[in-house]
């Protein structure tokens, strides 16, 4: 599989125009004078595509659609399309992801999930804004700070549409929700050694962690460490007054903590009481 390391070879290989700079690169798709189909080619820097009527044939009973779609670096992607899609696309270097993480969040890990899909009137927000960064990225350096804060305006659409595709199907975005919260079950049905953290329910689910993150968070108004965080206080609760025969150190170890002073800690933070007061307030009441 060809990997392509900077936005000069890609663009020569897909059609598009040659990039103004080597860390960030702004244009409009012309579908008829691109390469239309492609086996899986990977690129070592992250873009963000829009395309409008666009079909792809890999799937004959697909509708043209108006979609956002992500590549990150190392992630094969392949294609074969209709030449009538129009769009534009945002090409960002490793380099200028690092330096500006706080502009991108968690959304240039959707791409290994799903695209999100536009309706007319989200296509022509982020036209408008992409208008803006095309007049600033032919500026070139002069305005890179303007053309980065119109980056930054793009991703926080890209973030409330995304909210708007999570409530439009919530069937299929709660069942995450729900798989998350059996695996947490699943979790303390065996004997442990560790605490359950965010990437080991991100994996079993074949998801990333920003991704689970910002679902977990639509759907629980809680990130995915405060839900773990929930349900590890829940089995401390049950275990200290279901299981009397434990000393709170036992029930350290058997939820997975290392230490049973952090247990201590951890438990006082979250309940505003010991593990041992909790467990002779609970006694007294029953």
């Amino acid at each position: 599989m060809i990997t392509f390391n900077d936005f000069t070879s890609y663009n020569q290989y897909i059609g598009l125009a040659k990039p103004l700079d080597n860390d960030i690169d702004v244009g409009y798709y012309d579908a008829p004078n691109m390469l239309l189909k492609s086996e899986a080619i990977a690129v070592d820097f992250y873009r963000i595509s829009i395309k409008v009527g666009y079909k792809d044939k890999f799937d004959p009973n697909s509708k043209p659609v108006n979609a956002v779609f992500f590549n990150s670096p190392e992630m094969p992607v392949g294609w074969d399309v209709d030449p009538t899609y129009t769009g534009m696309y945002l090409q960002l270097s490793k380099k200028a992801i690092e330096e500006n993480r706080y502009l991108f969040k968690s959304y240039l890990d959707y791409g290994q999930h799903e695209a999100l899909y536009l309706t007319d009137e989200e296509v022509q927000e982020i036209s408008a804004v992409f208008h803006l960064m095309m007049k600033y990225y032919k500026a070139e350096k002069q305005n890179f700070n303007v053309l980065l804060s119109y980056v930054n305006v793009l991703v926080s659409l890209v973030e409330e549409f995304y909210k708007r595709q999570f409530s439009t199907d919530p069937k299929q975005y709660s069942r995450i929700v729900s798989d998350f919260q059996q695996s947490l079950i699943d979790y303390y049905k065996q004997p442990v050694s560790q605490l359950p953290n965010v990437q080991y329910f991100a994996d079993k689910l074949g998801l990333t962690a920003n991704y689970l993150g910002d679902i977990m968070r639509h759907f629980t108004q809680k990130s995915t460490l405060e839900n773990i965080h929930e349900f590890v206080i829940k089995k401390a609760k049950e275990l200290l007054v279901e299981d009397k025969k434990l000393n709170t150190t036992q029930v350290a170890y058997e939820l997975g903590f290392e230490y049973p002073n952090y247990f201590s800690k951890f438990f006082k933070k979250q309940v505003n009481l010991t593990p041992k007061e909790y467990r002779l307030q609970a006694i007294s009441k029953n």
